[in-house]
């Protein structure tokens, strides 16, 4: 493998990993910001013992995406110089916003939200949790503007082969920006809905039935039952804004070679380049026509309308936007599946979560890291569906990468991959060993000789 494989697959590994914590947080300050209000206008103690819970799985989740955060922006310098080189005036200022605006905004209010339930009065933490939440979601908006705009740039210009700004507003709005913010936003939440629907199953699965694993689980259920559908419009919507700016993209996702009407939807297929041709196929007769073009006789675009006639692809390569792109709606469509049959089980009889049979709550478990593979699925299609682009009709990704030898790449990407399999192991066990910690709690707090729950033991714990 040469110097830009190796880059290419050495910066998607630090961004597959970065991408995975904030994803959690940007949701779950949100999430806590609920649970607090909630616990302030109930004095119900259940509400603040899922905040106290929650805010420690925030913190350690927010550590770990400044750590692989800062590691994946040096790559810019390393691996990618071509990259502030060419678009640095416009990417500089949209990262540089991000730190002003959101980072700095995270950093002051994090340790009141975290320490100061007791030291600060009661309203300033609320407000600090709000700011927190708010804090992430910018962070969120001014990536998702850079990244956007790399796909869909407008509102610049080139002179001597520089990209310089001519109008922020532009960019900052460009047409896939609005579009890929909310897809993004939705996908946050849904990660985290079945992230805490998950662990709280686990606690429920070994005998934690207090009144604040009730509350997680229901809250994270109805949240995800809630969100999935509205995702599923957006992504339809997001789907239609990329056919009009990135076709060859769609093509691939579709596994679509020849323009034409009558497409079918393709559930399955074995895509071969070299052939230029798809194997095994399984598909609905007129799917991918009427969900593109909303007609059975809808053209939509194929692979071959893009090859330049020297032969030179100016398409991505097929089979990993292909498969990526139905690993994420497999995943959806599980989501939809499982949190509408527990939201319904839940209300029948009005049984609440004692109407989840034990299977189903088995199943959550698993699910709880779901968000994370539709996510992923959701990216690489997104980005490998760029190529040969790293901004769409401006800059190629051969022509940003370093000089750098392939065996440096090399090494250093093999050391990447393998701090980041041991630190994903160790968050993942920290999970679910805070839930067992914190499950043994309330089991013990349950046993005082009136027979009555200390709750207000449970909470400072």
């Amino acid at each position: 493998m040469d110097t830009l494989l190796l880059s290419r697959i050495q910066f998607g590994a630090n961004i597959s990993f970065h991408i995975l914590f904030p994803t959690i947080t940007i949701a779950l300050g949100w999430v806590l910001l609920f649970f607090k209000l909630r616990y302030n206008r109930t004095r119900d103690m259940k509400w603040m013992e899922a905040y106290r819970f929650w805010v420690k799985v925030f913190a350690l989740s927010f550590a770990m995406g400044v750590v692989s955060g800062i590691t994946m922006s040096f790559q810019f310098g390393t691996n990618w110089p071509g990259f502030m080189e060419i678009v640095g005036n416009i990417a500089g200022p949209l990262l540089a916003y991000e730190v002003m605006t959101a980072f700095f905004l995270e950093a002051v209010f994090l340790g009141i939200m975290l320490f100061g339930f007791s030291k600060v009065p009661g309203w300033l933490h609320t407000l600090a949790t709000f700011l927190v939440a708010f804090g992430t979601t910018m962070s969120a908006f001014w990536i998702i503007v850079l990244n956007s705009w790399m796909h869909t740039p407008v509102g610049f210009e080139m002179r001597d082969g520089v990209a310089h700004a001519t109008d922020w507003m532009a960019i900052i709005f460009n047409p896939s920006m609005p579009y890929r913010f909310t897809h993004m936003l939705l996908a946050s939440g849904l990660t985290v809905a079945f992230l805490i629907a998950g662990i709280s199953a686990f606690r429920w699965l070994i005998v934690d039935r207090s009144q604040g694993v009730r509350a997680t689980l229901t809250t994270g259920l109805g949240l995800g039952a809630l969100l999935i559908p509205v995702q599923i419009f957006v992504g339809d919507l997001h789907g239609l804004n990329t056919l009009e700016y990135q076709p060859q993209k769609v093509a691939a996702m579709e596994g679509n070679w020849e323009t034409g009407p009558n497409v079918p939807l393709l559930l399955f297929a074995i895509p071969d380049e070299e052939a230029r041709m798809n194997r095994f196929e399984i598909g609905i007769p007129n799917g991918a026509s009427l969900i593109l073009k909303h007609s059975a006789d809808g053209v939509v675009p194929g692979l071959n309308d893009f090859v330049a006639e020297d032969g030179t692809v100016l398409h991505p390569r097929v089979a990993p936007v292909f498969y990526s792109f139905r690993v994420m709606v497999g995943t959806g469509m599980a989501m939809l599946l499982l949190s509408w049959a527990a939201v319904v089980l839940m209300l029948r009889k009005r049984r609440g979560v004692e109407g989840l049979p034990t299977p189903l709550l088995w199943a959550m478990v698993p699910m709880a890291f779901s968000g994370w593979v539709a996510t992923l699925a959701g990216w690489y299609t997104t980005e490998i569906g760029r190529q040969p682009w790293l901004v769409q009709g401006v800059l190629t990704t051969k022509e940003a990468v370093a000089d750098v030898p392939a065996p440096m790449v090399a090494t250093t990407l093999a050391a990447y991959l393998a701090i980041y399999v041991i630190l994903l192991g160790a968050y993942v066990s920290v999970l679910f060993y805070l839930a067992t910690k914190a499950s043994k709690g309330e089991r013990v707090s349950l046993r005082p000789a009136s027979g009555q729950a200390s709750t207000e033991l449970v909470a400072a714990e």
